[in-house]
């Protein structure tokens, strides 16, 4: 995981390298990306039939709780985690605002709890967003996009450990968290030129306990850098 991380930094701000570049030298360009372009302007009416598309690498980080009414799953203290992965959206109709993005992602959450002694639940997951997004231009290379959608997620790893015991389990098995998790997403994002970063908050919705009448929740605050292209 640490050679990975390693790997997407170094590929992420080679990207970002090389299209400051572009802008600053003037070769090699193309059609600027849905962060400057207009189409919906009067001044670039011979544009108006078209619709816009992009695509962005994002890395981040999670800071998660999980919420549950059964005190063994609580574990409602925060846990960093990352956050990592790659985006598509596109422009719904021509000469509008608005768009819709969706992509893949590898996300780390998870919890801290009290009970019987300090425990820490990791749950990781890959996860699948659809959002819709608002595009409010500040000017021609910077934009506000607002957000709000959801997200279907599928546990792949994650180890609870329990500090008072030393022992170490999976965070999938059958005494503990389903791998199904799926929610809303709400948040807002800034893109100058190229670059992008955004915050936002999922709030799971799905029960990821196996207990119907005791509820448990994932819920986790969100940070990323990238860039769309």
């Amino acid at each position: 995981m640490k050679k990975l991380m390693i790997l997407l930094f170094v590929a992420l701000f080679a990207t970002i390298q090389t299209q400051a570049q572009v802008g600053r030298y003037g070769y090699g360009r193309r059609p600027a990306p849905v962060a400057h372009r207009s189409s919906y302007n009067s001044s670039h009416f011979g544009r108006l039939h078209d619709t816009e598309t992009y695509y962005g690498l994002r890395l981040g980080l999670n800071v998660s709780a999980v919420n549950s009414d059964d005190f063994y799953l609580d574990g409602s203290s925060a846990k960093c985690g990352l956050n990592l992965g790659v985006v598509a959206g596109f422009q719904v109709a021509p000469a509008t605002p608005v768009y819709l993005e969706t992509g893949l992602y590898y996300t780390e959450k998870g919890g801290k709890g009290n009970y019987n002694g300090a425990f820490t639940y990791q749950l990781n997951y890959l996860e699948v967003p659809l959002l819709m997004k608002c595009r409010f231009d500040i000017d021609r290379e910077t934009s506000v996009q607002p957000f709000v959608g959801a997200y279907g997620a599928m546990g792949v790893s994650g180890k609870i450990k329990d500090f008072n015991s030393r022992q170490a389990y999976s965070s999938f098995d059958d005494d503990a968290f389903q791998r199904f998790d799926a929610g809303l997403r709400l948040g807002c994002g800034l893109q100058f030129s190229y670059l992008y970063a955004e915050a936002g908050y999922d709030l799971g919705l799905a029960n990821i306990g196996h207990d119907y009448f005791d509820t448990t929740h994932n819920g986790s605050f969100y940070a990323t850098i990238g860039v769309n292209f």
